[in-house]
């Protein structure tokens, strides 16, 4: 498949749709009711373990069928249909290679179960694509953790699919790896590609992800960008860490203001602000510390990050 087969970069029809999705295992429900659409780009699948993240991927991948609701995928039912599994590239959270296979017998491997033609061809783009050129002829069972994850990601699209579904795929790579997989999913996301990732590595989602699906105990949560979803939880305080020249003066400062609930002073030295409104708290706080002469060190956002808004969901 050729670039421009894939679906244009930021057109609004939905690549993947799930409708009133439940799965259950006998009395134990897995996924409760979900309902969502999916657009080229990248989008982050978060949860807690157990939250039913890898069971909704399975479904979207057409390896399970939803026990209540339907699952479409570039607009055909995914369950039985193997013309469009042609089309989706799925990367497991546990590994399945035989150690004693070769980089490249692994990922040709895969192209032939997918039918490819010029199977040399395909293998040689994909074991490219993820930098692992001149390890191919290695056996797995040689390569670190980082390594396999990034030839099983080229065995994932050896056929350049037009969606792909990665479950924890950041497991075990380190932070240059990391880079590179970014690099590598933003640039088959600029292609036009869809690419669904669940991960527990919030900060690194957060960086990659244009939307983000949070999901506790089997429902979905929340969905957006992670500023969109800390914009609904706005019940919830607001954390803002302040650093100025005399605490107790500023402290006393910001109890007069409305915005701010609670302020509090840190074992190192700063104050914690708590607030419904933090855009009138950064708005005022130069203010107050001009008109009481103190000098403002350094205004910090807490909670301005995906790992506080996910907490917040969780633990509310």
């Amino acid at each position: 498949m050729t670039q421009e087969q894939h679906t244009q970069p930021g057109t609004n029809q939905s690549t993947i749709e799930v409708n009133n999705v439940s799965k259950w295992f006998g009395s134990v429900v897995a996924v409760n009711d979900i309902s969502l659409q999916i657009r080229p780009g990248i989008t982050g699948l978060l949860g807690p373990n157990g939250a039913g993240k890898t069971t909704l991927l399975h479904m979207i991948a057409g390896l399970s069928a939803p026990s209540e609701g339907t699952v479409t995928v570039l607009g055909e039912p995914v369950r039985d249909n193997p013309q469009l599994y042609h089309r989706i590239g799925v990367m497991s959270e546990h590994e399945s290679v035989y150690g004693f296979y070769t980089g490249r017998q692994f990922v040709e491997f895969s192209a032939r179960l997918y039918g490819i033609t010029d199977v040399a061809q395909a293998v040689d783009k994909a074991i490219g694509s993820v930098a692992l050129t001149d390890a191919q002829w290695r056996p797995l069972g040689t390569y670190s953790r980082g390594m396999r994850q990034r030839m099983r990601l080229a065995a994932t699209m050896v056929h350049d699919p037009e969606v792909l579904l990665l479950d924890e795929p950041l497991n075990g790579t380190d932070p240059r790896q990391r880079i590179e997989f970014h690099q590598l999913i933003r640039q088959l996301a600029d292609e036009g590609r869809t690419i669904l990732i669940s991960s527990h590595i919030l900060e690194e989602v957060e960086t990659l992800a244009d939307r983000i699906l949070l999901v506790v105990s089997g429902k979905l949560a929340a969905s957006g960008n992670f500023r969109a979803i800390r914009e609904k939880l706005d019940e919830r305080p607001y954390r803002v860490r302040i650093v100025v020249s005399d605490l107790r003066a500023m402290a006393a400062g910001l109890m007069k203001m409305d915005t701010v609930d609670s302020v509090s002073v840190d074992p190192d030295g700063s104050l914690i602000v708590l607030t419904h409104d933090v855009g009138a708290l950064q708005r005022s706080v130069p203010k107050v510390t001009k008109d009481l002469g103190l000098r403002l060190l350094r205004v910090d956002p807490l909670d301005d990050s995906l790992e506080s808004v996910f907490s917040y969901v969780v633990e509310g």
